[in-house]
């Protein structure tokens, strides 16, 4: 705030006016929003998570992925390395480096005003003619002061990717998908609805949120196939959880919806009848070990990609991406 003070003018007779000089205030300027950061440094960050990442995917590095990762795909990507240290030596498989293709990746990133978590999102390409699609969410640490990747999600089919809105400058919007006043179906609404599709087939409200896509049918018949798969022998129930990453960051599109991302939880509970046992397969022994139990527990961590309204109407399920992070039982027996 800055001060400014009037000075007394000087008559013709040069006697002294003698009012008190007055102070006012001049209103500071409002903040203005400005860009997460530049397209070359979104670029740079992605090929730091890539390098990053091969370092630490090749000797399972927590630590080091703790730099690079955060939120689900940190959650996901740790229950990988558990999986594979599990496993046989000889099944492991043989970890092959990899990269994005940065020359084909699309940046969408938005502005915002000081003190709001800045984050962007980037779409990148792979497959022959750029078949398969991506979306990655970058977001900034705000204590660490460092970007990290906190979703990668595959997209079903790239054609079902909208069009995002860009200012003449070529920077994003970023909405609030949390907000009634901003989407038809707010973030807690569309997370409910894909807990449903596992957990009913989409019964209850899942089919009433979305759109039939090939995302939400692929949900609902991971259902469909598993809660028959013991027979009369057992049961499998699915049922949603409070996710641990109740984040979402969402888009404006051309067309005035919300492209949003965010994650959720799902458990699924496998039971047999009285005198019968699970075994655990081998890509269970990391969390279960080789004891025979007649229930077993897991808990899913997901991302999720979906098209929102903003006015009423059904949104659409564009892509999403699991990883079982983690799994109890009850220990009655031990396999030979």
């Amino acid at each position: 705030m800055s001060v400014a003070l009037t000075a007394t003018a000087c008559g013709s007779s040069g006697a002294t006016d003698n009012t008190p000089a007055r102070a006012t205030r001049t209103a500071s300027p409002a903040p203005t929003a400005q860009p997460a950061l530049s397209k070359k440094e979104a670029l740079a960050q992605i090929a730091h998570y890539s390098k990053v990442n091969n370092q630490a995917n090749a000797h399972n590095n927590r630590r080091l992925l703790d730099t690079i990762e955060d939120g689900p795909l940190y959650a996901m990507s740790i229950a990988d390395y558990k999986q594979d240290e599990g496993l046989p030596k000889a099944d492991r498989e043989k970890y092959k480096p990899w990269s994005y293709d940065l020359a084909t990746a699309d940046l969408y990133i938005p502005r915002f005003l000081p003190g709001q978590q800045r984050w962007y999102a980037a779409v990148a390409y792979s497959g022959k003619n750029h078949k398969y699609a991506r979306v990655l969410i970058m977001a900034e640490q705000p204590k660490a002061k460092r970007w990290e990747m906190v979703a990668a999600v595959d997209l079903d089919d790239k054609k079902q990717l909208p069009k995002i809105a860009l200012d003449a400058d070529g920077y994003a919007t970023a909405i609030d998908a949390t907000s009634a006043k901003n989407v038809a179906a707010p973030i807690d609404v569309v997370r409910t609805a894909v807990g449903d599709n596992f957990a009913t087939g989409g019964d209850l409200t899942g089919k009433k949120v979305f759109t039939t896509t090939k995302t939400s049918a692929r949900q609902i018949k991971v259902h469909d196939d598993t809660i028959h798969k013991f027979g009369s022998r057992g049961t499998t129930e699915f049922s949603s959880a409070t996710t641990e990453f109740p984040d979402s960051y969402a888009l404006k599109t051309a067309d005035g919806d919300a492209l949003v991302v965010f994650a959720h939880t799902h458990i699924q509970r496998d039971s047999v009848a009285p005198g019968l046992e699970i075994v655990p397969d081998k890509d269970d022994r990391a969390w279960l070990g080789t004891s025979h139990s007649p229930y077993f527990t897991y808990t899913f961590t997901c991302s999720d990609v979906a098209i929102v309204p903003t006015t009423p109407g059904k949104s659409k399920l564009i892509g999403y991406t699991c990883r079982r992070t983690d799994a109890q039982g009850l220990s009655t027996s031990s396999a030979a």
